[in-house]
Order: C-alpha cells, then structure tokens, then sequence
C-alpha cells in the first residue's frame, strides 16, 4: 500500500527526537522454537482478536454503512455467527473468558488489570494446547497482557506488548525494561497512589503530559499525509496497525507448524484515528435510531455520539483493511489450506443512550454482541450460524477439531458446524459487568444479561437508586432494545428471572462466607 511506512523508517524518523532511550528496536523476535515436540499433520490455529469491534457496526451483520469489505471477502469462506457474546463488557472479563473458556463469575477477572484467579493460571487456551504446538502469543493490550503474563509458563513465544509501538511507554518501562507488565502495573499503582498525597506526583503528570503532547505533535507533523487526524495510539503509546500485520505475516510463515497463534491487537479501540483514505469515508449524513437516555446515561448528546460514531465507523474500515492485507498475504502463500482462522473480539462499543463507549454498567447489544466469524481449512462456502453462542465456547471448539480432549472445568460448547450437535435453541448465554467486586467476594453490585432463544433479560443489582432493575427485550423483533417488554410479558420474565437469580445464587455460594 501506497500509503504504508516501513517500520526502519519510522525508527529513523523517531531517532530525530530527544527521546533515544525510548527507542525499542529489539530484533530477536522471530526466533525459531524448533527444539519442542512437532505434530505435522495437525491444522494450524490462528486467532486474531480486533479490541472494541461491535457486531452491531459490521457491514457482514447487515450495518447500514460499509465498513467492513474485505470481512465480507473472509466471510464467503467461513461459519459465520450472528448471536454471539462476549463474557463481559471490556477487556479483562470479555479477554479472560476467551482465553479460559469460563465465564467471569468463575475466573474472577473483573476489574481493569486483575489476573484470572489462582485456580485458572494453567486453565487456559495455551495450557490444554500442549507443547506439541508451537505456541504464540501478542497484544497491544495493556490490559490482555497481564493474562498473557500470567499464563508464560504455557506459551512458546510470548511478545512483548512494546514491540509493535514506535517507542517505550514510560519512565518505567526503563526501570523494568524485560518485563513489560510489571512497568505497567507500577505506573498504573505509582499514580494511583500518590495522585492526592503527594505533590511531585503533579510533577511527574505534568512531564509526562508534556512529553506525551510533544511527540504526538512531532508524529502528526511528519505523518500529516498519512493520518490527519493524528497518529492512533493506546495508553500513552503510539502505533501504527500496518507494523503488527507484517509482524504476524512474519511470524506465521516462518514459525515451526502447526502453531497456535493469538493476536490481540488494540484497533478499532479509541481515540479512533484511521488512515487518510478512510478518514471522512462516512461523512453520509446517515443518522441511527435516537434511543431515550438510560439511568445510567452519561448525559451525551446525539449529535455527539453520531459524530463518534463516524469516526469509528471509519476506523473500523481501516483496521478492516489491514486484515485483509493479512488475509490476502495467507490465501496467496496457501496458508488457508491448513489453518482455522478466527476473527472476533473481546467486547463492542457503544454510541446511544447517551452513552459512549463501553464503560458502563449497560449491556446493550452494541457493547456485549461481538463478531465471530472462523474459517476452516480449505473452506470454499460460507455457513451462517443464528442461534446464540458465546465467547466461551472457542475453547472447546478449537479443541474438538484437533481432536483432543475438552476439561471438565471448561464451561463452554462446541460452536455449531464444529461438533455433532446441530445448531439448536434453548441454551442459556450470560454476560457479566462486575467491575467493582472484589476478586474473592460475591456478585452484589453489578450487571447480568441472559440471552435465551430470541430473549434478553438484563439484571442491575446494587446500584444506588437501580437497586433491583430488570429489562426484557425480544431481539428477534425489536434487535434495537428499544421495547422493554419487563411487565408486558410476564410469563417469559418470570421464567428467566427465576433461571438468572438461581444461577448467581450458584455461583456467588462459594463466596458468601469470606
């Protein structure tokens, strides 16, 4: 592409500024493993999961605007599901669920840089994998990391986050240099701490605002061209997508086979700051359904939210574009041949009620609805899958067409099309938002959805003045929540309230005695 810039010429251009020492320009990243166990007639398992990526805003779902292309290319050639959930409604529970194949209620993982408890360090992805895989591991995710850190002992190959941004994080990052989760963790505590007590905190935010300012400026001067609206970046650090794919083409066609690939890349996740050719793509003038504000509404306006909503459409396309360069790059070296590839996500976004984003104890469809879309190898038609599944249930499906065994810890399925069962109703699916419960206590204050057939029941308990709300919607004829149907359809309420209050009975019992 026209429009790409190499990654040695980037780190040239960023040796013009006075921030040498946060140059990272390790080079051993693509090392072979070929000393581990080889099975060479199994597939191989590629997972690629897009941050923040709303099924809600993907033109394959049925989107109004055309964002998503080249997955539309990826999708004649898979199982494409269009009911499936994430386990939470951001990163840590979303990820975790994924990577565990258990729901939040039982790997703990609630809160922004918890770990998986003790119980599930080796219950995970990786971990029932085996070492006869060649086993990879990266994200842009800050927030992912920490599982991926947690979880080393089962993965080959695990990246450091550091390696596909143009340049350190922090003054931390050289204090801890070969360990990128601690750096982050201490700077995420340091602030934390000292941000009312101490007074050379305010210091310390201030250079770093400045430096973290002055390189932006100085990347938007010399990348102008390329992204006006400025160079995207994800907790402080800047990056460019187009590094991260090469970086995967390299590491999936040099690796030892089969491999297990998981790649968690922070696009479309905000600031959304697409490319220049996506950049005004969706100026369309299209306006979605107003939706009446939420008790929990942030108090923004449409107008707003519409606006975001553009940008983010638009940043959807780019990153959309990016995979199909890796698809492309896969189907011409005939790597399509012997690979599962997996496109999904770990949560959505949301841009209604006068709500933005995901950080919220709402789980609407834009935030908990995600895309899954999986092709087999030599997979030549596409399969649509309407019937609800989850997140949680990629660990077992993975599992099931490599033939090997699927723990009984595990809580997930075999997705439809993978197994002998035939797509069917009647399965419960849960999400959970429970970011203010302690890791070792039980659920009081948070968020449980229930998606059954074409209903979604959704609970908000502990909040102050929501103590005890319920919603019901009928997806099938109302996919936009807009009809609460709580007190018209008594009958379908009950029921799934009855199932939903006994499940987290079960699930909060272990806990009430601590």
């Amino acid at each position: 592409m026209s429009s790409q810039i190499s990654r040695r010429s980037f780190l040239k251009l960023l040796s013009l500024l006075s921030l040498t020492p946060l140059l990272n320009e390790r080079l051993h990243l693509f090392e072979e493993t070929s000393s581990l166990p080889q099975n060479q007639g199994a597939p191989n398992m590629l997972i690629l999961v897009f941050d923040t990526l709303s099924a809600k805003h993907v033109s394959v779902y049925g989107y109004n605007r055309k964002t998503t292309p080249h997955l539309a290319r990826f999708a004649e050639r898979a199982t494409v599901y269009h009911a499936h959930y994430a386990g939470g409604n951001f990163t840590p529970p979303g990820t975790a669920s994924l990577l565990t194949g258990t729901y939040p209620w039982s790997h703990r993982a609630f809160s922004p840089l918890a770990r998986v408890a003790e119980s599930y360090k080796h219950r995970n992805l990786f971990r029932v994998f085996g070492e006869t895989y060649n086993r990879i591991a990266y994200t842009h995710n800050w927030h992912t990391n920490v599982f991926l850190h947690q979880f080393q002992d089962d993965v080959d190959v695990l990246i450091d986050p550091r390696e596909f941004y143009l340049f350190k994080r922090e003054f931390l990052d050289q204090v801890f240099p070969n360990d990128a989760e601690i750096a982050y963790r201490s700077d995420v505590s340091l602030f934390r701490i000292v941000k009312d007590t101490n007074p050379g905190s305010l210091f310390l935010s201030v250079v770093n605002r400045l430096r973290h300012d002055y390189v932006e400026n100085v990347l938007r001067r010399e990348l102008a061209n390329l992204y006006p609206t400025g160079v995207p970046y994800f907790q402080e650090s800047f990056f460019l997508l187009e590094h991260a794919i090469d970086g995967i083409k390299t590491l999936i066609s040099t690796s030892r086979q089969p491999f297990l690939g998981y790649f968690h890349l922070i696009p479309p996740h905000a600031p959304y700051r697409p490319r220049r050719e996506f950049t005004g793509l969706f100026d369309d003038g299209w306006v979605p359904v107003a939706k009446e504000p939420h008790f929990f509404s942030e108090g923004r306006s449409d107008e707003f939210l519409n606006q975001k909503r553009r940008q983010y459409d638009e940043y959807i396309a780019d990153t959309d574009a990016e995979f199909g360069r890796l698809y492309d790059f896969m189907a011409q070296a005939g790597m399509l041949d012997n690979t599962y590839v997996v496109f999904t996500t770990d949560h959505g976004e949301m841009f209604e009620r006068g709500i933005l984003a995901h950080s919220t104890p709402t789980l609407y469809e834009p935030i908990i609805r995600i895309p899954l879309l999986i092709s087999k190898p030599k997979q030549q038609q596409r399969e649509d899958v309407y019937t609800p599944t989850s997140c949680i249930d990629l660990l077992p499906t993975l599992l099931q067409v490599t033939g090997q065994t699927i723990p009984d810890w595990c809580e997930g399925e075999v997705l439809p099309t993978f197994g002998d069962k035939e797509a069917s109703g009647g399965r419960s699916i849960f999400s959970v938002e429970a970011c203010r419960t302690p890791k070792h206590a039980p659920l009081t204050k948070a968020t449980a959805a229930l998606i059954k057939d074409q209903y979604k029941l959704i609970h908000y308990f502990g909040y102050d003045g929501y103590e005890n709300g319920y919603e019901l919607y009928d997806l099938a004829n109302d996919p936009e929540e807009m009809e609460d149907l709580y007190l018209s359809r008594k009958s379908v309420a009950a029921d799934l309230q009855s199932e939903l209050e006994e499940k987290l009975r079960e699930v909060n019992q272990p806990y009430l005695s601590k």
